[in-house]
């Protein structure tokens, strides 16, 4: 069976990679001048998630359940729990995936290019959108419909690479997408998630993607197991290439309060920093 991001949406990994998302469009857009999004693994878009529905763990109540019961105090973190909250209907939540959050801060003048390789995927993102000329939804291979988009004519760009990660070599795709990417067009931002298993591969993948590329790089951990265990997902790992301005600054505020919201004493959390370009 195919990966259903359904049976994980809102968890604790979507709930770190979709607040710094956010923050890296609100960055991005300050400038007047457009840009292109593009999501590699867009999903369907939408979650119906209910309290006690036996075909969906109930992964989100310890993720985003979490942050919508608080009040939280950075402004990333109010921003990303304000969006979410729209979908609170009665006990139920309509979580919006990382396409329909992305529109939700990109303006009139930004595209927007959301790929999908499940059809019935595809088939009901493109029914959730309505935002004319400026979103599209692709049937088919992300990593290889990004390479038609580089560069683009706005000459200004955010890529976000989440793949399932069915398989290792996924963890390889993505590391050579991310190099074919940057030769193409050096100013992308780019932003990819990884599942964290054990805290050295993630360590090792990351060093390598540094030596591999003449940008900045910017790493984020968040963990619910210690990362170590024989957990399914113990850990959130994030890689911002050419990370806007101040980005890295305001992530070291709201990342330690995200884990004291929906952290234990299991968990943690960790900015990895920016290495200087070479």
């Amino acid at each position: 069976m195919k990966y259903r991001h359904q049976y994980h949406a809102g968890n604790f990994a979507d709930v770190h990679k979709h607040v710094l998302l956010l923050e890296v469009l609100a960055a991005l857009t300050r400038k007047d001048k457009g840009l292109l999004f593009v999501d590699t693994h867009a999903g369907r878009g939408d979650y119906e998630l209910h309290p006690g529905d036996a075909e969906h763990p109930a992964e989100w109540q310890a993720g985003v359940a979490k942050l919508l019961a608080a009040t939280p105090r950075h402004a990333a973190l109010t921003r990303y729990r304000d969006l979410v909250a729209q979908g609170v209907h009665g006990g139920s939540l309509h979580y919006r995936g990382s396409p329909l959050l992305a529109l939700q801060a990109l303006r009139p003048v930004d595209r927007a290019v959301f790929f999908e390789s499940e059809r019935e995927e595809a088939s009901n993102l493109r029914k959730l959108l309505d935002h004319g000329a400026r979103a599209r939804v692709e049937n088919g291979d992300g990593f290889a419909g990004l390479r038609a988009l580089l560069p683009p004519p706005e000459r200004r760009g955010c890529v976000l690479i989440d793949p399932p990660y069915e398989e290792r070599a996924d963890f390889t795709q993505v590391h050579e997408t991310v190099v074919d990417a940057l030769a193409r067009f050096p100013g992308a931002v780019l932003v990819l998630w990884l599942p964290v298993k054990l805290r050295a591969d993630f360590d090792a993948w990351l060093t390598q993607l540094r030596a591999a590329l003449s940008r900045p790089v910017l790493g984020s951990l968040l963990w619910m197991h210690p990362l170590d265990s024989r957990a399914a997902l113990n850990g959130s790992g994030l890689a911002i290439v050419n990370p806007p301005y101040l980005l890295e600054e305001g992530m070291r505020d709201w990342l330690p309060e995200l884990h004291a919201l929906i952290g234990s004493a299991q968990s943690g959390c960790e900015v990895l920093a920016t290495n200087a370009p070479r």
